[in-house]
């Protein structure tokens, strides 16, 4: 009984161990869907086309709708990449191809560290710069840049004539959304849904800004009913994306 049992103990210690199972790879994740009610960046929805939307740049073609402050074609310093047109170097402002008088103007935008541009409209390119005759909506890095000290020149403000309030900015290297929305001598600003300046540029008000402001010394300035929108090259990189308007009759 004893070797029967030692013979047992033998060829289970010596029987080979199974071979591992080989692990399967985990599956590839997907990529993120986007948010429910969040359109495709640089798409219009379907009631955005009936309302009157107007696409300015489809993530891959940038001078079709836009070219160089008194130029033709878009300057090399701006560039498009990663379904933004990027302000990457030298090249000054940058145009709308088209003219708007009353309209409806949206877009989103991203500085780095420090950066600062601008949206300017009813531009004329009578003068050598476009903020000689365009108001401007202020982008800004308000954390790092000078300008973000005074609410005048803070992110979202009418520059140089109504503050902006505080908070509706978004730190650098975030996307903010801008709109602009000018009909007859009345707009508003908004800033990632905040309204952050408001004006009739036909009241008092307006006129007694320009008179104590930097642009009474520009006869000029936010004279037209109508013009070219700018995007501004203020020497530091800046992303647009989702730039689109709607036109109002």
């Amino acid at each position: 009984m004893k070797l029967v049992a030692l013979a047992v103990v033998m060829m289970v210690v010596s029987a080979p161990t199974p071979p591992a199972v080989p692990k399967l790879p985990a599956p590839a994740q997907k990529p993120a869907a986007p948010s429910i009610g969040e359109p495709m960046p640089n798409t219009l929805t379907p009631q955005e086309r009936l309302d009157g939307w107007v696409l300015l740049f489809d993530g891959e073609n940038a001078s079709k709708s836009f070219r160089g402050y008194r130029k033709q074609d878009l300057p090399e310093g701006w560039i498009a990449t990663d379904g933004c047109i990027v302000r990457k170097g030298p090249g000054g402002d940058i145009v709308t191809r088209e003219q708007y008088k009353d309209f409806e103007f949206m877009c989103d935008w991203k500085v780095q560290t420090g950066g600062n541009s601008g949206i300017m409209w009813h531009v004329s390119e009578e003068r050598p710069n476009p903020w000689e005759t365009g108001p401007e909506m202020q982008i800004l890095d308000d954390a790092a840049h000078v300008d973000g000290r005074s609410p005048s020149t803070s992110a979202g403000a009418c520059y140089a004539l109504y503050d902006a309030p505080e908070g509706a900015v978004k730190p650098a290297g975030q996307w903010n959304r801008a709109r602009v929305l000018i009909q007859g001598t009345k707009g508003e600003l908004w800033l990632n849904g905040v309204k952050t300046a408001s004006f009739d540029t036909a009241s008092d008000e307006w006129k007694d800004r320009i008179a104590k402001s930097k642009f009474k010394d520009m006869p000029q300035f936010a004279k037209m009913d109508r013009g070219v929108i700018a995007l501004q090259d203020h020497g530091d990189e800046v992303a647009f994306r989702n730039i689109k308007v709607r036109p109002i009759q």
